[in-house]
C-alpha cells in the first residue's frame, strides 16, 4: 500500500476592488452682462457647455432675468475648464461648489 500525501490548501476571499469615490459637485454659474448680444451666449453654450439650443437659450434668459443661471454641473476640474472656455469667448462665467 502507498502512502498519500494530504495537502492542505489555504483558501482566501477575493480581494475586492477599490470603491472609486464620487468627486464632489461643482455648478457653472453664467452671469448676466450687458455687453454680449443674446445669440452670441446661446451659440458659445452650445459650443462649449454643449447644451442643446432650446436649453441654451432658457439658460440665457434665466441669466439675463435673475442675473446668473446654472449652466452645468460637473467636477471641479470640468467646472473650471468650462469656466475658462467661456470667458475665452467674452462671456461672464464662475464656477462654485453645489451646496445641494
Amino acid at each position: 500500500m502507498s502512502e498519500q500525501t494530504t495537502i492542505a490548501v489555504e483558501t482566501r476571499p477575493a480581494p475586492s476592488r477599490p470603491v472609486p469615490k464620487k468627486l464632489p459637485p461643482w455648478k457653472v454659474l453664467l452671469h448676466n452682462d450687458r455687453v454680449n448680444y443674446m445669440e452670441h451666449v446661446v451659440r458659445t453654450l452650445v459650443e462649449i457647455v454643449r447644451l442643446p439650443q432650446a436649453e441654451a437659450t432658457r439658460r440665457t434668459w434665466e441669466a439675463h432675468r435673475e442675473g446668473a443661471s446654472v449652466v452645468a454641473t460637473t467636477h471641479r476640474e470640468h467646472a473650471e475648464l468650462l469656466v475658462e472656455q467661456l470667458r475665452s469667448k467674452r462671456l461672464t462665467a464662475t464656477a462654485e461648489p453645489d451646496g445641494e
